[in-house]
């Protein structure tokens, strides 16, 4: 059975652009948050409980996530959050463990935003931290998205702060443009291949 690994960081880390590093050297790759997209158009119990929570315009007629309707609810409503994640994040961690129960390789990586908000680190063997300077997250966030700094902010806010992520991680990258990013990735990657 494959080692589960997870990978994580705040808004801006970098977190994606690790984990593709990481799908280079072949490792498989399941990524929680496209995998929740699909969750919320193909499982239909949860199309149901989101529907009935969250009222008929929460998809179009096509059937795809109306995300904008969507997210002007949950926003500024942090109880509405709170229920959609826990309509949404059960289903993600169950199709997570029956993904991960087909794959052979060494190990695994499950790439999630919301790894230790969400519990789903508890069904991990270990998990990744990717971290980077906050004023660098700031100007990638800004970048991707054209968002404006105070938006930006305003996210970073409602994580999980980066102290408290520490405290659960095993491994640790730095993404912060200085240090380089292969080395480090090549060494978990040994560690976890001998592990």
């Amino acid at each position: 059975m494959s080692i589960k690994v997870g990978i994580t960081g705040g808004i801006g880390t970098g977190k994606s652009f690790v984990s593709k590093v990481f799908k280079t050297l072949g490792v498989p790759f399941y990524d929680a948050d496209v995998e929740a997209k699909l969750v919320m158009t193909k499982n239909e119990e949860v199309r149901q409980a989101l529907v009935h929570s969250f009222g008929p315009d929460t998809y179009f007629d096509d059937g795809q996530v109306n995300r904008g309707y969507l997210s002007g609810i949950v926003f500024n409503d942090p109880e509405k959050l709170t229920l959609l994640n826990s309509i949404v994040h059960p289903a993600v961690i169950q199709a997570s463990v029956d993904w991960s129960n087909k794959q052979t390789a060494p190990y695994i990586l499950k790439e999630a935003a919301l790894l230790y908000e969400s519990g789903s680190y508890k069904n991990l063997d270990y998990t990744i931290l990717v971290t980077a300077p906050e004023e660098l997250r700031i100007q990638r966030v800004m970048q991707r998205d054209g968002a404006e700094r105070e938006d930006v902010l305003r996210r970073m806010a409602r994580q999980m702060p980066e102290e408290e992520k520490l405290q659960y991680a095993d491994f640790l990258i730095h993404n912060d443009g200085v240090l380089p990013l292969l080395p480090q990735v090549l060494a978990i990657h040994n560690n976890l291949i001998h592990a």
